[in-house]
């Protein structure tokens, strides 16, 4: 293992390990959240679409400083892409305002970024966000975690690996979805892993089109996920209904 490989090991570690806000989850599992970032529009207009196929309904991180514009994701999220989330049974979340990292920004800009994502997002539709958050990149310092992750019903990273049966609020551990089909392996271990614990996995993703960035996937791909998550008898929740049954349990 490089040098550097084991820096990012000994950091996911220590976020791990620190700050934490634990709930347990009890017996609610096995659950699958299936979770958008930023968000590109091909993320609703198809990614929604595969989910509301099965009966099932996303989170969506919006980072309002994105709308309308256009990137390496392709077309970004519109302000009536936000209603329709809504009106679909979606869950609108926030990524903050304008996708800044922890790791690069100052505290004090960080925190004030993240308030006016929310804010912005109560300006645009009259609706505030829900209090589910993920971290832009998935970076995150000692410090947010420790003054954000409180303030928030939870804090989502990209640090891989199952949420259970102890459950970190303030970083909530999720896993890639991306590529096409010969990625479905690697999903489906995911999903039977965490059937066998009946712990909560939570998939993130970005664009969904038939030639999706490196940080999307195919429709092709996410469908065959849902469906093998759904054939398995996962609960398909929002990361925010998850974290409102933990709050019950």
């Amino acid at each position: 293992m490089s040098l550097h490989s084991q820096i990012g090991d000994l950091r996911r570690q220590v976020l791990s390990s620190m700050f934490r806000r634990t709930a347990m989850l009890g017996d609610l599992g096995p659950i699958v959240s299936f979770t958008f970032d930023d968000f590109p529009r091909s993320a609703l207009a198809s990614g929604g679409e595969i989910l509301e196929r099965f009966g099932v309904r996303a989170t969506y991180y919006v980072a309002m400083g994105l709308m309308g514009t256009q990137n390496n994701l392709g077309e970004q999220f519109l302000p009536t892409d936000l209603h329709s989330l809504i009106e679909r049974g979606h869950e609108l979340a926030s990524h903050s305002f304008g996708h800044r990292s922890a790791r690069k920004t100052p505290m004090s800009a960080f925190l004030k970024d993240v308030e006016q994502g929310a804010k912005a997002i109560q300006e645009n539709i009259g609706i505030s966000p829900s209090n589910s958050f993920a971290y832009p990149y998935g970076e995150v310092t000692l410090a947010v975690k420790g003054r954000l992750g409180p303030r928030m019903g939870s804090c989502r990273g990209t640090i891989g690996g199952l949420n259970g049966p102890a459950v970190d609020l303030n970083l909530l551990r999720s896993n890639r979805l991306y590529g096409d089909v010969d990625q479905l392996d690697a999903a489906q271990r995911l999903i039977l892993e965490n059937e066998k614990r009946r712990n909560w996995l939570i998939f993130y993703t970005h664009d969904v089109a038939a030639n999706p960035s490196p940080y999307g996937c195919t429709p092709a791909l996410l469908e065959e996920a849902v469906s093998f998550a759904v054939k398995r008898g996962a609960r398909i929740r929002t990361v925010a209904d998850v974290v409102s049954d933990l709050s019950g349990a």
